[in-house]
């Protein structure tokens, strides 16, 4: 780094069960410790971390404490009490933002670190993160952070693909393409391309000129909406704080009621899956054709920077 620029102090914090999210950390802020920002990591984990592999059942039992954010008990951690940038990396679990991330932000210590500080969030899923995103978003503005961008990555293979893969990933620990289909999660070349984007944070971060909490990486195409699957996106998590809400009052995860009403869920959700989502996705898509520049609109809002200028 030039004697004259800039050298920013930066907090990436980051949650990661498979390996994934942490790879895609390590790819954006690649060019910022190369350009000798200094960079403090705090990797989340919890006291008692799910299992990875997830056994069947208790993954899906897993699904009303993570749509409700319940807390979990994170492992200690610390670091220095403010920095000029926060770069927070997590998975979506069930269209919500992973426990650890959630209960971070919930906590005390938190809020008071990212108190006015800019942060850019990172999202890697399937296919759905805008309902997480919102999550986070309103999680940052209650702890008086400056939320200036989001990078979302999606699992590049088709949608019916990657409702057999990203499953096989999460309860086998298999990922493998097999049958014909795509390996599970993100490729290697989507990981390795995320430096692009650390590469514009960079740039940003060392101009003189720069305003904090103004976007960074509006123009990048860092995160793309399919209108049709927000919609559906939207009715699911509904569902999920319904049927939610319904097995917390059942008891705690693994008790005997609450896994009577679990496979009344999963046999709901199974007919939802065959007979609404075909029929909505049909739907939206039909609008899309009938009214594409309202469509257009929906998608260029859900995709407008957390850190961006109202025009």
């Amino acid at each position: 780094m030039a004697a004259d620029t800039v050298r920013r102090s930066i907090l990436l914090v980051h949650f990661s069960q498979s390996g994934q999210t942490r790879a895609v950390a390590d790819a954006l802020t690649a060019p910022l410790r190369d350009a000798g920002h200094a960079i403090d990591e705090l990797e989340l984990a919890a006291l008692e971390p799910a299992p990875w592999p997830w056994p069947f059942w208790q993954f899906l039992d897993s699904f009303p404490e993570t749509v409700a954010q319940s807390p979990v008990t994170l492992q200690p951690w610390s670091c220095a009490t403010s920095y000029d940038l926060a770069i927070l990396a997590y998975p979506v679990w069930f269209l919500s933002p992973a426990p650890a991330i959630a209960s971070w932000l919930r906590s005390p210590q938190a809020r008071q670190l990212l108190a006015k500080t800019p942060v850019v969030t990172v999202t890697t899923c399937r296919n759905m993160w805008v309902e997480a995103h919102r999550d986070v978003l309103e999680l940052l503005r209650a702890a008086d952070a400056r939320p200036t961008d989001h990078l979302a990555l999606t699992d590049p293979g088709p949608a019916l693909a990657t409702f057999i893969t990203t499953p096989r990933w999460v309860l086998t620990g298999r990922r493998e393409a097999f049958w014909g289909l795509p390996r599970a999660g993100l490729t290697e070349e989507q990981i390795g391309g995320v430096s692009r984007y650390g590469r514009r944070i960079r740039q940003a971060l060392e101009d003189t000129q720069w305003q904090a909490g103004r976007s960074m990486l509006e123009g990048t195409g860092a995160l793309r909406v399919d209108p049709a699957l927000a919609g559906s996106e939207r009715i699911g998590k509904r569902s999920f704080r319904v049927w939610g809400r319904l097995l917390r009052t059942c008891g705690t995860p693994g008790t005997p009621l609450r896994r009577v009403v679990l496979v009344a869920y999963v046999a709901f959700l199974l007919l939802m899956i065959v007979t609404v989502v075909p029929v909505s996705l049909l739907l939206r898509r039909l609008l899309a054709w009938l009214a594409p520049e309202r469509v257009q609109a929906v998608a260029a809002e859900l995709e407008r920077q957390p850190g961006t200028t109202a025009s």
